[in-house]
């Protein structure tokens, strides 16, 4: 059977390094983007597999059924989802925090990450006629550590998408998909300039063990590990690549 991934948000950070890493790897890869499509069609061309790159904003539905839709034409059906696609924001206080801001906050972390495993188990499940399938989510150390005085709610939306992973791997283990996911710590990705702190990443990430910030690539190489048939035995679980934070 085709290897063919799909990865939302896959046009930069740590999306682009896992397509790059599957394409090595023998997998078709559609690659997710909101806005930057010369990003995306720029990643493609550095690919050796066959790939796609497809618009869409993952928290709206009607979106999530054209990436999939597209998939399944051009490369087949989907056998690794990587829900990559999220968001941070400007750190604020929670009495600070808007309602709007919220509601933009889980529905590109959640609900996205919901819709788009939704069509995933639909297509992966031996239960709907698949051959089974892997789903890696991508998660934060936020959600263990809790962001105060920072982003709280992005904390809370990636401690949403840890219970969504247990949840889920436990549901559609006995049909034939693993569900996993990373736990990144701080990572030297464009994410990090919407927080309004252009020095985070070496300031945090400089107080870790290891004493660095993290590359997009050392979580990549963690995603094509647990979507691999060397994690078979491995579902419900969330590895951290967090420089021992």
């Amino acid at each position: 059977m085709a290897k063919v991934m799909i990865i939302t948000g896959g046009g930069r950070g740590i999306g682009a390094e896992t397509a790059k890493l599957a394409s090595a790897a023998g997998y078709a890869i559609c690659v997710n983007y909101v806005r930057d499509r010369a990003a995306a069609e720029s990643l493609l061309k550095g690919l050796t597999t066959k790939c796609i790159a497809v618009a869409g904003d993952v928290s709206k539905e009607e979106d999530v059924l054209r990436i999939f839709a597209e998939t399944d034409r051009a490369l087949g059906r989907v056998t690794v989802l990587v829900n990559n696609a999220g968001i941070v924001d400007r750190s604020q206080r929670v009495e600070q925090i808007s309602a709007a801001r919220l509601e933009r906050m889980f529905a590109i972390n959640v609900t996205g990450s919901f819709l788009c495993a939704r069509e995933a188990v639909k297509r992966m499940s031996t239960r709907h006629g698949g051959a089974g399938g892997a789903i890696v989510n991508v998660s934060s150390a936020a959600a263990k550590l809790g962001s105060p005085n920072d982003y709280v709610d992005y904390a809370a939306s990636k401690g949403a998408i840890e219970s969504f992973t247990v949840g889920l791997a436990k549901e559609v283990g006995g049909e034939g998909i693993r569900v996993n996911a990373v736990r990144p710590g701080v990572i030297r990705t464009d994410i990090h300039l919407a927080s309004g702190d252009p020095s985070r990443v070496g300031r945090i990430g400089g107080a870790s063990p290891l004493g660095r910030p993290g590359e997009a690539v050392e979580v990549a190489r963690a995603i094509l590990w647990l979507a691999s048939d060397e994690a078979s035995y491995t579902t419900g679980s969330i590895l951290d690549v967090t420089g021992g934070r």
